[in-house]
This record gives C-alpha cells, structure tokens and sequence, in this order.
C-alpha cells in the first residue's frame, strides 16, 4: 500500500473526502442499528407479540438475506450504481419502519417489517462492497473507517436506553424509525469513487465465485460465528428486563461490546496475524462467550463478558473483510458481499427461529446451541486456512 506522500494531493483529497463521508453513512446505519438490534423485540413484546412470533418476526433480515437480496446487490452491480442503490434501500427502510409503527397485530407487523426488509438488508452489503471498493482504489483500510459506525452504535443504543425509562416501550418503534431517516439524509453525502473506471468493475466470473472452495469457507465460517449471535441479538434484552435491569443499564451492557469492537477496528491495521487466523480466534472467543452466559452470570461477571464481543463478532468481521479483499476480484465485491449475506442469512435466520423454539424451553440454555455454532465456524476455517494462504488475490486487480 503506497505511504500518503507517494499519492498525489488531488488524490489525497479525493479519499479524505471518501473517507469522511462512508464514516458518517457507516455511522447513521450502525446508529439504526444501535437502536434496533436491543428494543426492536421490546417493543414487539411491548405491543403484545408473543415470544414465538418474535422469533419468527425477527428472523425476517435473515430470510431476506438469501431471497431477495443477492437479487438486489446483483442488480446494482450489473448497473455499476451501489451508490443510488444505497440511496434507494436507506430512503425505502425509513419509510418501511415508519409503516412497521403503525401495526401491532403480528401477522400485520411481520408483513410490514418483511416488506421493508427486502430493500434494508441489502444496505449494509451494498455499503460494505462501496466501502470496499474504495479501501483498493484509495489505499485505505477498513478497520478504522468501519469504527465509526460501531461508535454510532453505542450511541444509539445508549439514546434508546435513556428512552425506555422515560417513554412507553409501545413507543420506541418511533425513536427506530427516526433514526432510519437521518441514514437516509445521510445517505446523500455518499458519492462516486474518483477516476473509477467502468471497466474496473465489468461483469465477469461473479458465478466462479460459487465454484470457489476458499470463498464457500470465508461465507460459511463467517455465517455460523456471526449466526451465532441470534440468540443475543433477540433474548438479551428481554431477559436482563426480566431479570429487574433498568434501560439505562441494558444499552451500557449492549455498549461494552461495542466499545471493544470499536478499539478492536480501530487496532486492526497493526494485526500481523493471517486473517483466516484471526477469524478462528474470533469465533473461539465466541464459543467462550456463549458458554459463560448460559450459566446466568451476575452482572458483574457479565460486564466482562460482553467485553468478549469485541472479538466474537469484531475480528470476525476484519478477517472475513481482509479474506474477501485478499480472495474476491474487484469487479464482482458487490455479488461476493451478496453471497456472504445470503449465506449468513441462511444460518441466521434458522437460529433466530430455532432460537425462539429452544428458548421457549430451556430459557438461557439456547446459547449452548450458539456456542456450538460458533466452534463449527472455527473448524471450517482452520481447514480452509492453507488453502486460503496459498490462494492470494488482488480485489484490486479484478481478475
């Protein structure tokens, strides 16, 4: 990677500008996030939905994920147009989720909420290939750029925290819905890469990618450690509720995570390690994690724990980027993140239903079945690891 002084000024410029504006739209869809991910089940429970149909409701993004949405990065890619296409999906979320408010039976919410879904999971991909994309053309590195939205996170977390002791929980859709707007104003800063050129991203070979054994392990490692946050992602908020934590204290527990996820990104260039290493340690971290909280720690030992997320789902996220980077042609980044959503979206949405039958059962026993996941994904990738190493592609290069 050429040094700042070996780039021309125009170009330096041209990336601190690209730079500055992904890591505002990264932080607007991660703040969406933050608010969602812990109180979009509150406030399904809030609003009468019961504990099967949360899961079911919940599972929607993952379902979309391999249906709809490798159709969508598909066509955007085709029309070399992932900025408008993200444009597209963010204005479409906050109408969706404003829509998904004014529901509360749940056959009615879970139609609203999937119809919206088909255009708001692509975001994050389509955002991700832009990104991507940019790291090549620009000499830039993703760990540091994708922090700030993990820095939005904690805060939309921690503003809906505040919230929930303040507004009724039936209420919260409209503070989710709120934030899905300012990412999609946001979503108006983004613009095109300087001096791409439209054969940098001609189509072809995107179905090789799928003939690929090294690209199927990236995809398949990735979906089963990241999968195995379902269960996190749907029941920690409602159990900590239950168990008498107030708001405030939830979204600083949602928070601890974040924060080591965020120095963790912000780390990531100085990591020496082979990135297939990098994610087998990842999901070891996050088999540790999940067996620890099946056993109902106290918060205390809990605050600890969700320090671990940092790397159960942050060093995952750098070693499958560094992989896709090292592995997928740049003329196809697009239809690689698609395939990995989908894939992801398989192994998802089956543990957020599994998640809600199990739980429904043995309570917090249902992260015994996350910790199992996650040491599948770490085997996938320790097997895949050499092949991955003597395998190297330039995403750069598109060939």
């Amino acid at each position: 990677m050429p040094s700042e002084s070996q780039i021309p000024i125009a170009s330096q410029a041209a990336s601190r500008r690209f730079a500055t504006r992904l890591a505002l739209f990264y932080g607007a869809i991660f703040g969406l996030l933050g608010a969602y991910l812990p109180f979009f089940p509150v406030w399904l429970k809030a609003v009468g939905i019961e504990a099967s149909w949360i899961g079911i409701i919940t599972a929607v993004p993952a379902v979309t994920r391999f249906t709809v949405l490798p159709f969508v990065t598909g066509l955007a890619e085709r029309r070399q147009s992932l900025r408008n296409a993200i444009i597209i999906t963010a204005f479409a979320t906050a109408l969706g989720l404003t829509v998904v408010g004014t529901q509360h039976q749940a056959v009615l919410v879970f139609v609203a909420f999937a119809a919206t879904c088909c255009l708001w999971t692509p975001m994050a991909p389509l955002t991700d290939a832009y990104a991507l994309r940019g790291v090549s053309h620009y000499g830039l590195n993703y760990g540091p750029l994708r922090l700030w939205g993990s820095a939005a996170f904690v805060v939309g977390a921690l503003a809906c925290g505040l919230l929930v002791d303040v507004i009724a929980p039936e209420h919260l859709i409209w503070v989710i819905a709120a934030v899905a707007g300012l990412s999609a104003l946001a979503s108006l800063g983004l613009r095109p890469i300087d001096g791409l050129k439209k054969a940098d991203v001609m189509q072809r070979g995107a179905g090789a990618l799928l003939r690929d054994p090294g690209f199927l392990a990236i995809i398949l490692a990735s979906a089963l450690i990241q999968g195995s946050h379902a269960a996190y992602y749907i029941f920690a908020s409602i159990v900590w509720k239950q168990s008498g934590l107030g708001g405030l204290t939830i979204a600083g527990l949602w928070s601890l995570g974040v924060l080591a996820e965020i120095v963790l990104f912000a780390l990531s260039p100085r990591f020496t390690r082979p990135y297939a290493v990098l994610v087998v340690i990842g999901a070891l971290s996050a088999v540790a994690r999940w067996l620890i909280t099946a056993q109902e720690p106290p918060v205390a030992v809990l605050s600890v724990v969700q320090l671990a997320h940092g790397l159960s789902f942050g060093l995952t996220q750098v070693g499958t980027m560094g992989l896709l980077v090292r592995n997928v042609p740049f003329h196809v980044m697009a239809r690689g993140q698609g395939y990995l959503a989908a894939c992801s979206g398989i192994v998802a949405s089956s543990a957020s239903i599994l998640s809600g039958v199990v739980f429904a059962r043995y309570g917090q026993g249902v992260y015994y079945l996350m910790a199992a996941m996650a040491l599948s994904g770490a085997v996938v990738m320790w097997l895949a690891r050499h092949r991955l190493a003597d395998q190297p592609h330039s995403a750069a290069s598109g060939g």
